[in-house]
């Protein structure tokens, strides 16, 4: 080992978020070239250009680095998420979203695996800001007159099964090898929760309208009403749209 490497042995508090992101940095390297989705402590330490105490410390052990790397990669795929461009037709912008996460999924299968796979220390506050950017496409759906349901229950059924098909494409790729799996179960999913075509009535029209003029105060506000009316408003038309 160097001399410069016995020195960031011990670092301290002032170089703990660069270490950290450089270890960080060189697990998620070595995850993706591992082909068992297992990573040594020890080269990603010598990596990193510290020691295996100075990553114990940090991380506690290989569980919590993996964490991390888990952690890091969900606030890139909701950083990607909010970048991406949100056109006039929310129903298109939520068809491009499902193929946009595919495409996330393929392009790093053994991260992917990690962030969405199930695991007891999962980032909870991230995979909700997740959901919540789901919500965001499927509000403006709902305003548009595009959704049977509400934001928080479609996107409850989306994004298991986005993930579903995902993990399953990755982890087993010879029993689900199908190339039109992942269109098939989007339509299919997107079925119980569009209307199509686009309409502002349904078998119970009071019901849908307000459902649409709930999601249309909530995307874009009102002028016309006080706040404790708009609340008020919003909390009658929520009881409306409640199943009976």
């Amino acid at each position: 080992m160097s001399d410069a490497s016995r020195r960031r042995g011990a670092t301290g508090p002032a170089d703990d978020t660069t270490v950290r992101a450089a270890l960080i940095d060189a697990a998620e390297r070595q995850l993706a070239a591992s082909a068992d989705g297992d990573i040594a402590t020890r080269a990603i330490a010598e990596a990193a250009g510290v020691t295996q105490p100075v990553l114990y410390r940090l991380f506690g052990d290989k569980r919590g680095l993996l964490d991390a790397v888990a952690d890091t990669g969900l606030e890139r795929y909701a950083l990607r998420k909010t970048e991406l461009e949100a056109t006039d037709d929310p129903v298109a912008d939520l068809y491009a979203g499902w193929d946009d996460h595919m495409a996330f999924a393929a392009d790093n299968p053994a991260l992917y695996q990690l962030m969405f796979a199930p695991r007891p220390h999962s980032a909870a506050t991230t995979h909700r800001r997740i959901l919540q950017l789901l919500e965001a496409t499927l509000l403006r759906c709902a305003a548009a007159g595009a959704l049977a349901t509400t934001p928080a229950l479609a996107a409850q059924l989306i994004l298991p099964a986005n993930i579903g098909v995902a993990l399953s494409r990755i982890a087993q790729p010879e029993l689900f090898d199908d190339p039109e799996l992942s269109h098939r179960a989007r339509d299919a999913v997107f079925s119980a929760v569009l209307t199509e075509p686009v309409v502002s009535s349904g078998p119970d029209p009071v019901r849908s309208a307000a459902r649409q003029l709930r999601s249309q105060i909530a995307l874009t506000g009102t002028d016309r009403l006080e706040p404790v009316e708009t609340a008020l408003l919003d909390r009658w038309l929520e009881r409306i749209d409640q199943p009976s």
